[in-house]
This record gives C-alpha cells, sequence and structure tokens, in this order.
C-alpha cells in the first residue's frame, strides 16, 4: 500500500493510468461499443473520408475504421497479457528457485536464459509461426518465452539481495522454513521489482503484436488488430494519407502509457514513506523479538 500511495503522487502516474483504463475498458467493450459491425462490408463506400456517418472514415472495403480500430483492441491487449503471463511464469519462478535450489539448478537454468537472449523476437516469432501454424497463442507463447530471461534475471538479482540478509538469517536460524521465508520476506521485497518489468514488458510485448500483425502473423483475418489495421491503411497513402495516424497514435499512447507506469513504480517504491513509519502491531513486534532471540 505504501508503494501504491507514493506512485499515485506522481502525475504521470495518474495519466499513465487514465490511459491504460481506458485502453482496458475498450479491450472488453470495444465490440459492444462499435458504432457499426466490424466486419460489415460496403464497397460502394470504400475509401471515404471523416464524416458524420463514419467519424475515422472507411477502409478500402468499406468498413468503419472505428469501428475496427475498437473491435480490435481487444485482440492486440489479449496477445499482449498472454506473452507476459507466459513470460512471468516462466521467468519468476525458475528465478525464486534457482536462489534456494542449489548450484546445479542455477546453472542449468542460467545456460537455458543466456541462449534464450540471443533470440530476437520477431524473428523467432516469426520462426515458430511458420513451423507451428499461424495462430494468435502461437506467436505470443514464442514471445513469452523471450520474455521470461527478464523476469527471471531480475527475480533471480533481488531475491538474491534479500536471501543474505539479517532478518532472513534469523528466520533460518530459527527454524522457518523456505517457503515461509520465502512468503514473508523475500516476495514483498521482489514483488515491486517484477512489477515494474511487468508494465515494461507489457508494452514491448503490444509492440511486438503489433508489429506481427502488420507483418501478416499471430492474428486469423478478417479479426482486427491495431497492427493490421495500420498496415491495410499503408497501401492506401495516396488516396488517405492520414489513414495510419489514428492506429499509430494507438500504439505509441498504449506502450508509452506503461512505460510511464512502471517508472512511477519504479520511483514510487523508492521514495520514502512521507506518512512517516507506522507502529508495528504488539504481536507483530513479538513475532520479530521471538526470532531474534532465537537466532542469538
Amino acid at each position: 500500500m505504501r508503494i501504491l500511495r507514493s506512485t499515485w503522487r506522481f502525475r504521470s502516474a495518474r495519466i499513465a493510468a487514465a490511459v491504460i483504463v481506458l485502453i482496458a475498458v475498450l479491450a472488453v467493450f470495444g465490440r459492444q461499443l462499435a458504432p457499426h459491425d466490424p466486419l460489415a462490408q460496403d464497397p460502394a463506400a470504400a475509401l471515404r473520408g471523416p464524416g458524420a456517418g463514419h467519424w475515422l472514415g472507411t477502409d478500402y472495403l468499406g468498413r468503419d475504421v472505428l469501428s475496427r480500430l475498437m473491435a480490435g483492441t481487444g485482440a492486440s491487449v489479449v496477445g499482449a497479457l498472454e506473452a507476459v503471463g507466459i513470460g512471468l511464469l516462466a521467468g519468476v519462478l525458475p528465478g525464486l528457485a534457482s536462489v534456494w535450489l542449489g548450484p546445479v539448478f542455477e546453472w542449468v537454468s542460467a545456460r537455458i536464459v543466456d541462449a534464450l537472449l540471443t533470440l530476437p523476437y520477431v524473428v523467432f516469432a516469426v520462426a515458430v509461426t511458420g513451423v507451428l501454424g499461424n495462430g494468435l497463442t502461437v506467436a505470443m507463447a514464442a514471445i513469452g518465452m523471450l520474455l521470461a530471461p527478464r523476469f527471471f534475471r531480475i527475480t533471480r538479482a533481488a531475491a538474491l539481495s534479500q536471501a543474505g540478509s539479517q532478518y532472513v538469517e534469523a528466520a533460518q536460524l530459527a527454524g522457518a522454513s523456505r517457503w515461509w521465508i520465502l512468503r514473508r520476506h523475500i516476495w514483498g521485497k521482489v514483488a515491486p521489482t517484477i512489477a515494474v518489468t511487468t508494465a515494461q514488458a507489457l508494452a514491448a510485448a503490444l509492440l511486438t503484436v503489433s508489429s506481427l500483425a502488420f507483418l501478416g502473423l499471430g492474428v486469423e483475418p478478417p479479426l482486427p488488430t491495431w497492427g493490421e489495421i495500420l498496415s491495410s491503411d499503408l497501401t492506401y497513402l495516396s488516396v488517405q494519407p492520414w489513414a495510419p495516424l489514428v492506429p499509430g497514435l494507438l500504439i505509441m499512447a498504449g506502450a508509452a502509457a506503461l512505460n510511464a507506469l512502471a517508472d512511477a513504480v519504479r520511483d514510487g517504491a523508492a521514495a520514502p514513506d512521507l506518512d512517516g513509519p507506522r507502529p508495528q502491531p504488539l504481536a507483530q513486534e513479538r513475532e520479530h523479538a521471538d526470532v531474534s532471540l532465537a537466532a542469538v
């Protein structure tokens, strides 16, 4: 809660949160809020400019651009969430385990991470979709595996900095289990770092999802995504030179908001608590006293 209060004091965090909430609403309710059917074609109205009936105009098949952008938000956001979720599971758990399970597991996991770090995101995703078939889940699984090394190294570094602290050693001498130490002492210190990395990874994943969709990978037509809409608009620049601006701005706004929120969380975690230290409950004071006496 202290980190949340410190983060919320930053104006950039409030603006970023507003943008992220707006994108989340579009991701969930975009198709329902769209003024037109995003898949309905009207060749007679193709490549029309903005007007009363179509606020952002129509594409080369006469589909409403605003409706397609609103409906395509869900696929873009879900793809980024899938990739980051896979990266979290494949990176955080082994990163914590490498601190506690001995040098063999540490060496093997570190070598796997080093190998994954050499692979470029988009090229690896293209290769995986070429072998396993085109699909959003397949492409995001590939991206998630390449995000896992980032989570592994960040989590491992944060856990190592806490594993040798005095209160962890006191808990070990008192007979506390590794799970209890991890849950009570380590996780609370590691979680802010993981939160910052998650926000940054979401921004990177959103850009990667859009890049793959731009190349025609990851999402099968006619499902709209921001990257696919941007790609189709570039074909008709001579007729609608302004058309790529809106999907490009959406992608840029989403990535910028996530990066700004990550910076605010990092600064909030490092900022002192302006409300002052809160007194510990009597039971918690006794617990820490018991652990210190057991260590002595």
